[in-house]
């Protein structure tokens, strides 16, 4: 007989080695315990890590039947239809002709103020537009743990259209034309109650107005086409799986 550790020869029927001393019966148990160990770092290393888990759960369409799907696909294209007729419009037409989505976006804006406004002038001033960007992904969100991946494609549309709604008045800061709350306008109004003359005259990024502005603008379209594209790739698999 072998020794199983150092490979020395020993009498059949030993219990434990002469030449390492090792205890044959331990020894056994504790290669038992390595096995089962590597066994399970292998299976570990086999599943998918979270970003692979949450990829495939926003890429999988959510269930019903086709009633329901049909029902998605008119949503969904009526959907794109506004906000490709949204995402053509410049900063002045979004400023001075807004669509039915500002007011709808209103009242989380102001809302915003009032929650974030605990923080300070500056924050409190940030938190309108922080307030209207949140609303959407809350929604999402609570979307995403019913699996209602097409209702998350729907609020990831509405987080884009913020952008668009929030760069307009962005890019009013120094010129102070468009209307406010209240029937004020900037530019005969105090300093501090339009919301991106404060933000950027306190960092010292006035200037940059209307930069920021078209930066804004274009990630907000850039986030609607993305929005746009998820919504028909989760309709198109649904389609595909009810078949």
């Amino acid at each position: 007989m072998e020794c199983p550790k150092c490979h020395h020869r020993v009498a059949a029927g030993s219990t434990q080695c002469a030449a390492c001393g090792v205890v044959f019966a331990k020894y056994e148990e504790y290669l038992e315990q390595r096995a089962a160990l590597e066994r399970e770092r292998a299976l570990r290393a086999a599943e998918p890590g979270f970003g692979a888990r949450l990829w495939s759960a926003l890429m999988t369409p959510p269930e019903g039947d086709r009633t329901v799907w049909w029902a998605r696909a008119i949503a969904g294209a009526a959907l794109a239809l506004w906000g490709a007729s949204y995402m053509v419009r410049d900063l002045y037409q979004l400023g001075h002709d807004p669509a039915f989505m500002h007011a709808v976006n209103l009242p989380f804006h102001e809302a915003g103020h009032l929650v974030f406004g605990i923080f300070g002038d500056f924050v409190g001033s940030l938190g309108g537009s922080l307030g209207q960007l949140l609303m959407p992904v809350v929604c999402g969100v609570a979307l995403f743990l019913r699996a209602d991946t097409f209702g998350c494609s729907v609020c990831l549309l509405w987080f884009g259209e913020n952008f668009l709604d929030i760069a307009p008045y962005m890019a009013d800061a120094r010129a102070g034309e468009l209307p406010l709350l209240g029937g004020n306008y900037g530019k005969s109004s105090p300093y501090g109650f339009h919301d991106w003359e404060f933000i950027l005259g306190e960092t010292g990024l006035l200037a940059w107005d209307t930069t920021f502005a078209a930066i804004t603008l274009n990630a907000g379209r850039a986030i609607m086409a993305l929005a746009m594209l998820w919504g028909a790739w989760l309709l198109w698999r649904g389609w595909r799986e009810s078949v």
